[in-house]
């Protein structure tokens, strides 16, 4: 049912509008190469199945679900350790989605774990093909993985979840690529729109994770966009970038919190320096502070009256008692 529904979805010609020559066979042959078409197109782009079969969400780009609340959309999330919950239809899938956490928590700040009672998390289920929200929305946020979904698809799934839209709809990508419009399925051309975003300054990105493959949204099997240059990795779906790491890592301020932990452990360090020097100092004196304060603790009090007081001899003799010698700090005490 699904194939078929693709089917009446994918292509703008159907066998029966394509002109053809009176054999019978003829006509078979094209009816198979549509579906294989069908087939390819399901098996290659996989993000944007959701999008082409589902009314129950407000689906843009293939896999983005459009939030009611129009505010929340791109919001990062406000906590680097983030719930998630496994649904238990798709357990089969936990390696999978446990190792596309993995990737993005690497070389970011990121990091995932599992949910015990937290309000806001994220909520891995299953369904025909691959989406998520885009940003924090709060609450219980779903990020969609269908069977065609693999490990790179649930990458991208979860980047979009963190706040990061596709690459190819920069203002800036028309020195890196070009929209063959004339390709794009009816209905379908608003996923190629150019939009303002935050770019943090980096580079475009055409290999990057969040990218379009060449194929997205194609009505005749022919390519939606092409490079300006080399495109074997246009559209991968197997590594993050360090581009794509580099945006994660600004986003969520990793490096500000590196300093922030740089510092504390320095001024750690310099404190426990200190303590140190005060210690050795009167440790080379021959004094504790121990000592010092037993000292001070058996000074006679200054009175008129008295005719004399301990002398330092005295003092250190004193000292020595109530210490049983043990004056070193590096000697137990």
């Amino acid at each position: 049912m699904l194939r078929m529904l693709l089917a009446a979805l994918l292509f703008v010609k159907s066998p029966t509008d394509v002109e053809s020559g009176p054999i019978q066979g003829e006509r078979q042959a094209l009816k198979e190469d549509w579906f294989t078409r069908v087939l390819k197109y399901m098996d290659s782009n996989p993000e944007t199945l959701e999008e082409l079969t589902t009314k129950q969400y407000a689906v843009l780009e293939g896999d983005m679900i459009l939030s009611t609340d129009r505010n929340a959309v791109a919001s990062p999330w406000p906590t680097l350790e983030i719930p998630y919950k496994i649904s238990s239809e798709i357990e089969n899938r936990r390696h999978d989605i446990l190792s596309a956490m993995a990737m993005v928590s690497k070389h970011t700040c990121v990091s995932f774990h599992p949910r015990n009672n937290e309000t806001d998390y994220l909520l891995f289920k299953s369904s025909r093909g691959c989406a998520s929200y885009v940003g924090y929305i709060g609450g219980q946020q779903e990020v969609f993985v269908g069977p065609g979904c693999i490990l790179g698809n649930i990458v991208h799934e979860i980047l979009h979840a963190l706040g990061f839209h596709h690459e190819h709809t920069r203002t800036d990508r028309g020195q890196y690529i070009t929209v063959l419009s004339h390709n794009i399925m009816n209905g379908k051309e608003r996923n190629f729109y150019k939009l303002p975003g935050q770019t943090f300054d980096l580079d475009y990105d055409i290999s990057s994770i969040m990218h379009y493959g060449s194929g997205f949204f194609s009505a005749n099997g022919l390519p939606t966009i092409i490079p300006h240059g080399e495109m074997k990795e246009m559209g991968q779906r197997v590594k993050m970038t360090k581009l794509d790491i580099e945006r994660v890592r600004r986003l969520y301020h990793c490096d500000t919190i590196t300093e922030e932990v740089e510092k504390s452990s320095a001024a750690e360090k310099e404190e426990d320096a200190s303590v140190h020097h005060v210690l050795f100092h009167d440790a080379a004196s021959g004094l504790t502070t121990k000592n010092k304060a037993l000292i001070s603790a058996n000074k006679p009090e200054e009175s008129h009256t008295s005719s004399s007081t301990l002398s330092t001899a005295a003092g250190l003799q004193h000292l020595n008692a109530a210490t049983r010698g043990q004056e070193n700090t590096s000697r137990g005490n």
